[in-house]
């Protein structure tokens, strides 16, 4: 295998700074085209963030018999020799050099999120498919721009949101979605936090992470390992919680929850958002003020959850972000209620969910494994249960929520019902909300307008 030191990593890459969305190469998928994923039926995968979730997918994929890891790569370059260690292959400083191989048919992203537009659309024209975690984007119009991508490109995406090919999530969905509950009133989903602004103070850079390119699109902040899931006893990295990188729990277990009430309700997105109570008051994230574990995921004691986010969905339906229920939701109907969270299923009264559906009108699209969905799609040329509109929708509704608070916010009021074309993926009546739906990007890292 192939472990490039410091030194090494920057004579390789001096020549190469990032262009505007292009890789080194511009390869055509030779071994990633219809009909033929690889030689001998194989797909050679390479990965691109090699923390706590890519080595989760490195374990997940190199279960199948059909997958053969070639190459990591993570800006941290002891993550990437440690991964290379475990799998056998080769380890990289710099992703392009992973898009830049013609043997890899497919790539694995699990990045911080600011950084998934721009691999993904340079994979989709490096003719690799894509499993991207979630959530897909960092912005409503990075997401357009990926699904624009992978379509152009004829590329196979599948989004981490796993749930879609979890059993019990399927049998609610298929519940609700043949009306088992009678005609659907109101959703009750979590009260996911919103992004806290990053206070943390500035230390020293270790030598094998090149934190200018972990930062990319974004203005360097001061490195600190708490960013970074780089402290010792820390699994997951702040980044999650910072407005910066990540868009809170709302964009980091919200594609989970908000993925299946979409799911179950059989839309692209809600009609109208707005928040109630005090308006949003940005939080700052520094060591006075850490939560036991850097990433906000399931702290909802902590500052963020106000105001309240409401949703009115066609059909007249209320999602209300409410309660503890941060994998999924509660369904209330005329006939009871259906609560769907990560592998688990009930119903009042109970029988709702108990008894079988026969004949059902709606099929809904069912996967058992979500990892092998993706690998067999690439084989077949075939959409995937969670692909990459899929996955635009999903990230947009939790960034619709966090872009909420943040108009109450800079106007200092709530109660104001903003009006959301889901076909033109704008907003119609506030330019407070058009003004959240991107951002900018330091060069070289911006993304391609066409």
């Amino acid at each position: 295998m192939t472990h490039l030191s410091r030194r090494s990593f920057l004579k390789r890459s001096a020549a190469g700074a990032i262009t505007a969305a292009a890789p080194l190469v511009l390869s055509s998928g030779v071994l990633a085209t219809s009909g033929n994923p690889g030689a001998n039926d194989r797909i050679v995968l390479g990965g691109i963030g090699m923390g706590v979730m890519g080595g989760n997918l490195m374990r997940g994929f190199s279960r199948f018999d059909d997958v053969r890891l070639a190459a990591v790569a993570d800006v941290d370059l002891r993550k990437a020799e440690a991964a290379a260690e475990e799998s056998g292959a080769d380890a990289y400083q710099d992703y392009r050099h992973v898009l830049d191989r013609q043997d890899i048919d497919a790539v694995f992203i699990a990045t911080p999120h600011h950084w998934h537009a721009l691999q993904t659309i340079q994979a989709a024209q490096s003719g690799k498919d894509i499993y991207c975690e979630k959530c897909l984007s960092h912005t409503v119009r990075e997401g357009r721009l990926m699904a624009e991508a992978v379509a152009k490109h004829d590329r196979v995406l599948q989004t981490g949101t796993q749930q879609r090919s979890g059993e019990q999530e399927y049998k609610g969905c298929m519940l609700i979605r043949n009306e088992r509950l009678g005609k659907l009133e109101k959703v009750i989903a979590h009260h996911y936090l919103s992004p806290w602004l990053n206070g943390l103070p500035g230390e020293t850079i270790p030598p094998e992470l090149d934190w200018d390119m972990w930062c990319g699109p974004v203005e360097p902040h001061p490195y600190n390992p708490l960013l970074t899931a780089g402290a010792e006893g820390v699994t997951y990295g702040a980044w999650y919680s910072m407005r910066a990188f990540g868009g809170g729990e709302m964009t980091c277990f919200g594609p989970h929850g908000l993925d299946i009430v979409q799911w179950a309700l059989g839309v692209d997105g809600p009609e109208e958002i707005w928040t109630e109570g005090e308006p949003f008051e940005a939080v700052t994230y520094r060591p006075d003020t850490l939560p036991d574990e850097p990433c906000t995921q399931c702290h909802t004691s902590l500052q963020g959850l106000e105001p309240k986010v409401f949703m009115r969905y066609p059909g007249d339906i209320t999602v209300e972000f409410a309660e503890d229920i941060n994998t999924g939701a509660r369904f209330i109907g005329e006939e009871g209620s259906i609560t769907i969270s990560r592998g688990h299923l009930s119903s009042d009264p109970e029988d709702l969910a108990e008894e079988p559906l026969e004949d059902p009108e709606v099929e809904l699209y069912r996967s058992e494994d979500h990892h092998r969905n993706w690998l067999d799609c690439i084989k077949d040329r075939s959409q995937p249960v969670a692909d990459v509109e899929t996955g635009h929708r999903t990230a947009t509704v939790c960034h619709l929520g966090n872009i909420a608070r943040w108009v109450s916010e800079v106007t200092g009021e709530t109660g104001n019902r903003l009006q959301w074309d889901t076909e033109a993926e704008e907003f119609t009546n506030s330019d407070w909300g058009n003004h959240f739906l991107d951002r900018p990007r330091r060069a070289p890292y911006q993304l391609p307008t066409i």
